[in-house]
């Protein structure tokens, strides 16, 4: 039960750090931890649920996208920067996906694998959107830049916090599931132990 109070503590962790006045990169080093650090984590603490029970890892993966990709629309980010409550539900709702997308591909190792490979893509796609942009993205993340960054340097250090952690987080977890389930063809068929 030890690593599932640490799970938790990185998630708390992740939260308090998006309160912490560290601009873009300071927002997404604290997305990440809930994502693409702290979800594992407790995703691989908890009980394995069943098939059934777990979901289709291909569906999880697509809702956690709708959900990272929405947050991260100029106007919606805009509410959630300037109201606490909305920020502790993006945080949560990122938290929620992730622990529900990582339990379900350790259930279901196939499908697990092509879910995480693809939202490796697509968290890598947004990183990198955000740190290539050519002008700051987000008004108030511009207002508020991390300490001693100017407001685009410290977006393009967001988008390679997301793309470097988020990217190789759920590449690794696929890549990982994909070697369980060659190493041990049965596997991919049944839950993972």
């Amino acid at each position: 039960m030890a690593g599932r109070g640490i799970a938790w503590a990185v998630a708390l962790f992740a939260t308090l750090l998006a309160f912490a006045g560290l601009g873009m990169s300071g927002h997404m080093a604290a997305h990440m931890g809930a994502v693409a650090v702290a979800a594992p984590m407790i995703a691989a603490t908890m009980p394995r649920p069943g098939r059934v029970a777990a979901g289709a890892p291909l569906g999880w993966a697509m809702a956690e996208f709708v959900v990272v990709w929405g947050w991260h629309a100029p106007a919606l980010r805009m509410v959630a920067d300037m109201q606490v409550a909305v920020a502790l539900l993006e945080q949560a709702m990122f938290l929620a996906l992730g622990v529900a997308l990582w339990r379900s591909a350790l259930a279901r190792p196939a499908a697990g694998a092509a879910a995480l490979l693809l939202t490796s893509m697509h968290m890598t796609l947004l990183g990198a959107l955000i740190g290539l942009a050519d002008r700051p993205l987000y008004a108030m993340m511009a207002m508020h830049p991390a300490p001693g960054l100017d407001a685009l340097t410290d977006q393009q250090l967001g988008g390679v916090v997301m793309l470097l952690i988020g990217g190789a987080s759920y590449c690794l977890g696929g890549l990982w599931l994909l070697g369980m389930i060659l190493r041990h063809p049965e596997t991919g068929m049944k839950v993972a132990a």
